[in-house]
């Protein structure tokens, strides 16, 4: 027997909470009949593999196997559990979906005890940060939103939308994509027959049905694509309209936006699109990139622009003697009158 061939199904069977037999057999290149020995030497070792009979059974990790091949005493799985809750919910770039789907696959197989730990840890945890910068997503629930949709289980959820409206939805998870500070849930919704995203700060209590779901064709281009549409069909009639003097690559770049919002007018120029939350932040945002551009609309954002460029120049006007107010080479002092010369005699 390969050992290697015995840890690549030790992995696979962390991975999800059951595999068809079939289906191990193809990932591994050999015969149901080698997957069932391989199950067997598994069992000798002290894994317990549980089987499930039937054409629609398989193979399962039971909840509590250790997790080799890294081997891991309590206290470092605690921490490592804690440690990629942090990285889920936090804004450390590029690592929160990685931390999503190993969280996932840690919870699968701890012990009862230790879960109880992990989350007694991370209730009683308060992080000193500075101010939120947009809305957070629960780890719990993209851990939850994660495993079904790894496992193509339908997920029931309360969905708050933009109107804090509240309904129920059914759904097939398809993926999770992270855009910025948000997550976003690509799913086929049962209620609406049709593809939807959710943004999974405003959905709560996701629940995994238990139901399995046959694979549906994804929407075209990827979960990515589609929720990059999908906010951009989203936004409001009125947006802010810039010209902005750099090229659209910079600017999406420096002003994290999307494609669909930079319009490329030549290799130095380009027109942005946005509809904000706030034309106030919208300015703060464009003045601060430090590049020459032009308001195309709405006056109100020109009309917030000029508020902003007066009480800048008010605040960097010399202020007059008396006023305490000091330079980087000391206080502003009016000087000494330079004496008259005496008259001759």
């Amino acid at each position: 027997m390969s050992s290697a061939r015995l840890l690549r199904l030790l992995s696979l069977l962390q991975t999800r909470r059951e595999w068809p037999g079939p289906e191990l057999a193809a990932r591994l290149g050999v015969s149901v009949r080698t997957v069932r020995r391989d199950v067997e030497r598994l069992r000798d070792l002290g894994y317990p593999v549980h089987a499930t009979p039937g054409a629609a059974g398989g193979y399962g990790l039971e909840a509590g196997t250790a997790m080799p091949p890294l081997l891991l005493d309590d206290e470092e799985a605690v921490a490592i559990a804690v440690g990629l809750r942090a990285a889920a919910g936090g804004a450390v770039e590029g690592i929160g979906e990685a931390s999503v789907r190993a969280l996932a696959k840690l919870e699968q197989v701890l012990p009862a005890r230790l879960r109880r730990r992990v989350a007694a840890l991370h209730a009683a945890t308060t992080p000193l940060t500075g101010p939120p910068a947009g809305p957070a997503a629960d780890p719990e629930a993209l851990t939850v939103l994660a495993a079904a949709s790894r496992d193509g289980e339908r997920v029931r959820f309360a969905y708050r939308d933009r109107g804090d409206g509240e309904t129920r939805r059914l759904v097939e998870p398809h993926g999770l994509v992270s855009a910025g500070r948000r997550w976003y849930l690509v799913a086929f919704d049962t209620g609406r027959a049709d593809w939807r995203t959710f943004r999974v700060d405003r959905l709560s209590d996701p629940r995994p049905t238990g139901v399995r779901c046959p694979p549906r064709e994804p929407p075209a281009a990827g979960a990515a694509a589609f929720v990059a549409r999908s906010l951009a069909g989203a936004r409001p009639a009125g947006r802010a309209v810039l010209t902005v003097h750099a090229s659209a690559a910079q600017l999406a770049d420096r002003f994290r936006v999307t494609g669909a919002e930079v319009e490329p007018v030549d290799d130095r120029t380009c027109r942005l699109r946005t509809a904000p939350d706030s034309l106030e932040w919208t300015a703060l945002r464009i003045a601060y990139l430090d590049l020459d551009f032009e308001v195309d609309g709405p006056p109100e954002l020109a009309a917030r622009l000029a508020a902003m460029a007066a009480r800048l120049t008010r605040a960097t006007t010399p202020v007059r003697e008396g006023s305490g107010a000091r330079c980087e080479d000391g206080p502003v002092t009016q000087e000494e009158p330079t004496p008259a010369p005496a008259a001759g005699r």
